[in-house]
């Protein structure tokens, strides 16, 4: 079976009627489906892309010294991470890459499992099908299966906004050490915690001193609407780290040199972070109450760039009706949760205040 025929169909291609309904509106469509940041990249981040834009030469796969350095230094300042080493670290590609590359890189065998949430962001279980291996959705520690090769956690997770608490990330930690499998927590949407506090599992706390099998993935797409620049990283256990740089130099996957000089910059700065911070806050602010005068129940939602919001019937229903109001919104179908949909906080001020005043309409 070739490699398309195994893959589902790419979700958001399902979205074309609605898109053309909501688009229709007399003051236009607001956008409210993807988690594309819409606010400008930091000046610091232009400037030192400019800066680092003469590269003659082959950039590493393992990134330059001070990228990770970079990538040490924010994971222990902010991260409350284990004193990393280089080994520890790497730049990747985006986190997209990461999460639909990672069996593959890992050599999961076929048919063994890759262990993602039951509400999940869609790549994790394209990943494991494209390696050949058996994708689980599965939200209970103490069932994974024996045969499980990879986890994946996701805290503040896409699209529920749930946060895990630090023993419910322990659990995880202890069930990916039970069976032998590679834990992957993808905390990209770290930054933007609103109703609980997120741990890494590089933390201590939650992995009693010990980096092995554990991988951290992280972007700067959503921390400093650096979307376009596709630059992320992992950090962990060194034994796994080594091993996907063994495997990236074959094919060439690297990032950059001024992506890598624009990633050195915003890791060092947190001022632009607690900024968008504030953007994001205020406009959840003005969304979730809209949406729940509407007749929505919002579920979750701690933390991340979205509100999980459903009205108690199938998710396409509550698309269309939001179309009429020139809202498009993601279904929960895309990410296994029939009943809810997806409302992204990632559009401007104007558009978020135009949202809701068609909710209260």
């Amino acid at each position: 079976m070739s490699l398309g025929a195994r893959l589902p169909d790419f979700p958001w291609d399902t979205l074309s009627a609605a898109r053309t309904r909501a688009a229709a509106h007399r003051d236009g469509i607001v956008d409210l489906s993807v988690g594309t940041p819409v606010d400008p990249t930091p000046r610091l981040a232009i400037n030192a892309l400019a800066a680092a834009g003469d590269a003659p030469g082959y950039p590493t796969v393992w990134g330059a010294p001070e990228t990770r350095a970079a990538i040490r230094a924010y994971l222990e300042r902010r991260w409350a991470s284990l004193p990393l080493t280089d080994e520890c670290v790497l730049p990747v590609i985006g986190t997209k890459e990461i999460v639909g590359w990672l069996p593959t890189l890992l050599g999961v065998g076929a048919g063994a499992a890759v262990v993602f949430p039951e509400a999940a962001y869609p790549t994790y279980e394209v990943g494991a099908l494209t390696a050949g291996a058996r994708p689980v959705p599965l939200d209970d520690p103490a069932a994974v299966p024996a045969d499980t090769r990879i986890i994946w956690i996701n805290s503040p997770g896409n699209p529920t906004g749930r946060i895990l608490s630090l023993d419910e990330t322990r659990a995880w930690v202890q069930a990916a050490r039970r069976v032998g499998a590679v834990l992957a927590s993808d905390e990209c949407y770290g930054e933007f915690a609103w109703e609980a506090e997120p741990v890494s599992v590089l933390d201590p706390r939650v992995n009693d001193g010990d980096l092995a099998g554990l991988l951290a993935v992280h972007s700067l797409s959503k921390r400093s609407n650096a979307a376009g620049y596709r630059a992320g990283f992992v950090a962990g256990d060194p034994a796994v780290v080594q091993e996907l740089v063994a495997v990236r130099k074959h094919l060439g996957m690297i990032v950059p040199a001024p992506i890598q000089g624009a990633m050195i910059a915003l890791l060092a700065d947190q001022a632009h972070v607690e900024e968008q911070r504030s953007r994001y806050l205020a406009r959840r602010a003005v969304l979730r109450p809209a949406l729940e005068a509407a007749g929505f129940r919002i579920d979750h939602s701690e933390g991340s760039l979205y509100l999980w919001a459903t009205r108690g019937e199938d998710c396409r229903a509550t698309v269309d009706w939001l179309a009429d109001r020139g809202i498009l919104v993601a279904p929960g179908d895309f990410y296994g949760a029939p009943e809810h949909v997806r409302v992204a906080l990632t559009g401007t001020d104007e558009r978020i205040a135009a949202a809701a005043a068609r909710l209260a309409a």
